[in-house]
């Protein structure tokens, strides 16, 4: 769905009406919405796979003649049950795609008179279609460093400190700037972690540069343009990547204050961050990401 603002205020394409001020809801517009994109090319029974059906009792349920089942555009997506209206849920996945630096359950809550509680759990299921497919992987100059995230614990120095995270980043450079980025927790920076992360996202092709790190070296043997240098004073010669990492920890400390859920909250921001020369179709895919997901129970969503 391609989104702009129209002259009364309102967001808008040919389909489909949202209005900023979310007391004013169209919920049965998002039904609909939802409906053309989880049947675009016909009605499929979630149970039987039956293509035939009848209207069932709510607007927008279709009932299988098959087997009787009645699906509503909500059921079988990440939408499925979801107690509050669904357009403020649309609101939600739309402030988390397209605000630059993300958004805080707090500020959803002030925005949409939702229970922050409501905002964070909805924004734990958004969250999981921002993970990377796989399918892209880095192709170009590539850049490799490990790096941590966390809290500094009293008397602890460096890695040791049980607050902390470890995480492997990778970017893709173009021209004078970097073009898309990915990174990974992991126990630690050893070859038998490294590997299965640059299997994920960086082609065997990528001209690759890392800092002189053992646990890259058995990697030379699968991707040949790889080579180790010095990282320098402060990764001076890895300026772009290190003010990546820098960029990303301040964005964790400013909006979440915390490393709970990190690998969520790195995929999250790796998505806008890869997406930030598409924004205009970036809400578009999310939610197609979210129809075609099963659905995710709170319950299963871990608490801190």
């Amino acid at each position: 769905m391609s989104i702009g603002k129209t002259c009364d205020g309102s967001f808008c394409n040919k389909r489909i009406v949202i209005d900023i001020d979310p007391s004013r809801t169209d919920n049965d517009s998002c039904q609909e919405y939802l409906a053309e994109m989880k049947w675009p090319d016909g009605f499929k029974c979630e149970r039987c796979g039956h293509s035939r059906y009848c209207s069932g009792k709510l607007r927008h349920t279709r009932q299988c003649t098959k087997c009787k089942y009645q699906s509503t555009p909500t059921s079988g997506t990440l939408f499925h049950k979801v107690k509050f209206p669904l357009l403020k849920a649309f609101y939600i996945v739309y402030y988390m795609s397209t605000n630059k630096k993300g958004i805080a359950s707090t500020e959803l809550s002030r925005k949409l008179g939702l229970r922050q509680k409501t905002c964070w759990l909805f924004q734990q299921k958004v969250m999981k279609t921002m993970a990377s497919s796989g399918k892209h992987p880095l192709m170009d100059k590539v850049e490799v460093d490990e790096t941590v995230v966390g809290e500094q614990e009293e008397g602890v120095v460096g890695r040791q400190n049980n607050r902390n995270r470890q995480v492997i980043v990778t970017i893709e450079r173009k021209g004078r700037g970097v073009s898309r980025m990915y990174a990974r927790i992991v126990d630690n920076a050893g070859t038998k972690q490294l590997r299965p992360f640059f299997q994920d996202h960086i082609s065997c092709q990528a001209v690759i540069k890392t800092d002189k790190w053992k646990g890259y070296m058995p990697l030379k043997s699968e991707y040949h343009h790889l080579v180790q240098i010095d990282s320098g004073k402060k990764g001076k010669n890895f300026p772009d990547l290190h003010r990546t990492i820098m960029m990303f920890k301040v964005w964790v400390r400013e909006i979440y204050h915390s490393v709970d859920n990190l690998q969520e909250y790195i995929d999250q921001y790796c998505y806008r961050f890869n997406r930030s020369t598409m924004k205009s179709g970036i809400f578009d895919n999310l939610l197609a990401k979210m129809v075609d997901h099963k659905p995710c129970p709170y319950k299963v969503i871990c608490i801190y």
